[in-house]
């Protein structure tokens, strides 16, 4: 593991050097790309922005709100449906068809429901990300060995006593990798909207630099954006690491 993220830093390094010096020689267009070390002078300087630093705050609220709500309803949702075989197949094909589905024709209806404002994106990045965690409930529970159940039965532990001691433990390994994955696309959804759609947020700066030609504002917050829905993606995988082995499943 240690070198596999060795050779991942050192390919992000020859990368980013690669890119530097071809904006440097002017091979790339400079009001196309700039070199990563002036995007690196605009994320640090958005940073100590006041406008910036309260979009940033206003999109990582609405993504936490878009978060907990599709990982709620995404646990309920799967575990509801591993219950109910025939509800399973008639909704199977709608699951492995969403996201072909164009999610912001919806966003005229979210204002009728929700009015202006954070609501909307909630409701975009929820749907989103929603079904990932549906998926993943579904593959952690059915995945979860009969032996467990069986003595789970044995010891005649109740159907609560059950989910939270047998099941769930068992299904870790995949609703981490669903809670990744709401993560990743709820950023998508409610960014995404903002960009499109919203007057606030840190798509709308994205979408406000990139309309005034600002391109150190505009990579430089994609770059901040970036490093951190990486970081929290690796915060969970390590945490999902330390569970796991604690549990003895890895």
């Amino acid at each position: 593991m240690k070198r596999a993220a060795a050779i991942r830093w050192l390919l992000i390094a020859l990368l980013v050097a690669l890119l530097e010096l071809a904006c440097s020689l002017r091979w790339i267009d400079p009001t196309a790309i700039i070199p990563p070390s002036a995007m690196l002078m605009g994320a640090m300087k958005i940073v100590l922005i006041g406008e910036w630093q309260r979009a940033i705050v206003e999109t990582l609220t609405t993504v936490a709100i878009a978060v907990a709500l599709s990982s709620a309803v995404g646990l309920l949702l799967g575990w509801a449906l591993t219950r109910a075989p025939r509800l399973r197949r008639a909704v199977d094909p709608l699951l492995a068809s969403w996201y072909a589905i164009p999610t912001f024709v919806f966003y005229p209806l979210f204002i009728v429901l929700f009015g202006l404002g954070r609501w909307p994106l909630v409701a975009i990045g929820f749907l989103f990300a929603v079904v990932a965690m549906t998926l993943s409930t579904i593959q952690g529970i059915e995945r979860v060995p009969r032996t467990l159940l069986r003595a789970a039965q044995a010891m005649r532990l109740t159907r609560t006593q059950t989910a939270l001691r047998v099941v769930l433990p068992s299904a870790a390994p995949w609703l981490f990798a669903g809670l990744k994955l709401v993560v990743a696309y709820a950023f998508i959804g409610v960014v995404a909207g903002e960009f499109i759609l919203a007057n606030e947020g840190f798509g709308h700066r994205i979408a406000f630099a990139y309309n005034n030609f600002d391109n150190r504002a505009m990579y430089g917050a994609i770059l901040l954006l970036l490093v951190f829905v990486a970081t929290l993606n690796a915060s969970l995988a390590g945490w999902e690491k330390r569970l796991l082995r604690r549990r003895g499943l890895r």
